[in-house]
């Protein structure tokens, strides 16, 4: 079962304007705390035993911030997109599946590393996404990603939201021979030999990519209870 996880926390967060002017988006704060921290909570609760984060943008201050939590860095001298990210950490994670996880939304309900764990079919599957609703997905402007059929396996179309968290088998990473690509690319690849699954979160998610993802997170939180 996997027992790695990679945290993407390298991108530039544009989005955020002026909040991450001098700081990187992970460290942007949503209920008094870091995003990061609220990420690396879920990999606590699943007990995840080595994290990778990967950095790019202001890669000292998240640094600073890890130091001394064990926590290994995959520093990006440029930014290499999910896929190329993850390619390029497979030394530190040193697992054939690991988790991947976004490090700017705030999730309340189950854990998703530990519902993905638990529905992890390896013989049938080479990555299982989670997948969001609409109707349960907060600061999301999109039309959704994937469709998911009776047996959880995946196409593409408006459907369901994928908010960040996954189990993928990395064989399927490195076999890409570009540096910088999308893991789009990858699915893409599996969904060609039926071998990307979905699985559907029972709770609410909300992404924190602009300013005012702040305020819809911290309302969900403290609707949940959380905060």
């Amino acid at each position: 079962m996997p027992d790695a996880l990679m945290l993407f926390a390298a991108g530039f967060g544009t989005r955020m304007g002026a909040l991450t002017a001098t700081r990187p988006k992970p460290l942007v704060e949503v209920a008094g705390r870091p995003l990061i921290d609220h990420a690396l909570d879920l990999a606590s609760g699943a007990g995840v035993g080595r994290i990778v984060v990967n950095t790019h943008y202001l890669p000292d201050q998240i640094a600073a911030h890890l130091a001394g939590r064990g926590i290994l860095l995959s520093h990006e001298p440029q930014i290499l997109e999910t896929g190329g990210g993850l390619k390029a950490a497979r030394g530190l994670l040193d697992s054939a599946e690991v988790f991947t996880l976004n490090s700017d939304a705030i999730w309340a309900g189950p854990n998703p590393l530990a519902l993905l764990r638990a529905a992890w079919r390896p013989e049938a599957m080479d990555a299982l996404l989670l997948l969001v609703p609409p109707e349960r997905a907060r600061g999301h402007r999109g039309r959704g990603d994937f469709l998911c059929d009776a047996a959880g396996r995946l196409s593409r179309g408006p459907g369901l939201i994928y908010p960040g968290a996954q189990i993928i088998k990395t064989d399927a990473v490195a076999q890409v021979t570009k540096d910088v690509f999308s893991l789009n690319l990858v699915w893409d690849r599996l969904l060609a030999r039926q071998r990307l699954y979905g699985l559907t979160y029972p709770g609410q998610w909300c992404d924190v990519g602009r300013p005012e993802g702040i305020a819809e997170a911290e309302a969900l939180l403290h609707e949940a209870g959380h905060a």
